[in-house]
């Protein structure tokens, strides 16, 4: 990835004591929408304690935007947001109030920094609540007044923690959604979560760990296998699969999925033709779509 990289680690490690939590990880991320993935102890909240300058690594190095994460804290903290996951606003202020409090501290001036306010409140759907102290706020507005001020001081990366994280289905569409839409104000994203699900739908790149190391780190488009055709038919599929297993092609099942390859002829073509051999109607066709969910397991169990 070179020079075009957002955020790189090269044998990056740390250990708390007798545990290590992250054993010799090596990336590069590119600009734009990345998900950190993983199950519970993957080490994704390590990755960013040390991304943010919070936790130094025990061997290797990372670094943000170009800089060092561990020696230009200045430089790495000063171009980027953080969203935490846990709940940690002061009660007794307004959102209005502590947007303004974390836009001066970032540096904008009093008059930028209430204008600034108003319009990332504005943007993340708080407009009309702005004025209402943050302890009266229900979990999903205090979700959004998060990301807020996470954004508030226009970063050109933001570090989100399980953002959709107590959420109910409405509220974390509502979050998947603004999530989205920050790459169209220019700001690259890093979101950190478990919820496979949520990832597919907000990001264009993957990092994926398990118990401390990199299972994958690539474009979710690659989770799309060209050479494999997927489809699914109408009525009875025995006849369509013993000709397609006849003319050399390699047939598997799943459910009423049926997945088709071949090493030496184009697969649509042989589905094409065998089709119409055994005049059997089709209810959908197309290159087959793995989901993060078969990435993980697969890698687990490798």
């Amino acid at each position: 990835m070179g020079d075009t990289s957002i955020i790189s680690a090269r044998d990056l490690g740390l250990a708390y004591g007798s545990i290590v939590a992250l054993h010799g990880v090596a990336f590069d991320i590119p600009a734009g929408r990345t998900g950190l993935v993983g199950a519970n102890g993957a080490g994704k909240t390590t990755l960013l304690k040390i991304l943010l300058g919070i936790l130094s690594p025990t061997v290797g190095s990372a670094t943000v935007l170009g800089f060092d994460a561990s020696k230009e804290l200045l430089d790495v903290r000063s171009r980027i947001g953080y969203m935490p996951e846990d709940d940690c606003l002061p009660d007794d202020i307004t959102a209005s109030e502590f947007m303004v409090q974390a836009a001066g501290l970032a540096g904008l001036p009093s008059n930028a920094a209430r204008q600034r306010a108003s319009d990332v409140l504005t943007l993340v759907g708080l407009e009309e609540e702005r004025f209402r102290r943050l302890g009266g706020y229900s979990t999903g507005m205090k979700q959004r007044t998060k990301l807020a001020q996470a954004i508030v001081h226009d970063p050109e990366l933001v570090l989100l923690d399980e953002p959709t994280a107590g959420l109910d289905p409405e509220g974390r569409e509502e979050m998947l959604d603004l999530i989205s839409r920050l790459g169209g104000f220019g700001i690259n994203v890093l979101v950190s979560s478990h919820v496979l699900g949520d990832i597919e739908r907000t990001c264009d790149w993957v990092l994926m760990l398990d118990g401390g190391r990199v299972l994958r780190s690539s474009p979710l488009s690659h989770l799309v296998d060209a050479d494999v055709v997927e489809i699914e038919v109408v009525g009875e599929s025995a006849a369509l699969i013993d000709h397609l297993i006849t003319v050399g092609a390699t047939v598997e099942t799943s459910g009423s999925r049926i997945y088709v390859s071949s090493s030496e002829r184009d697969p649509f073509n042989l589905v094409r033709d065998a089709l119409a051999a055994t005049e059997t109607g089709l209810w959908s066709m197309g290159p087959k779509s793995t989901t993060l969910e078969d990435v993980f397991l697969e890698g687990s169990d490798a």
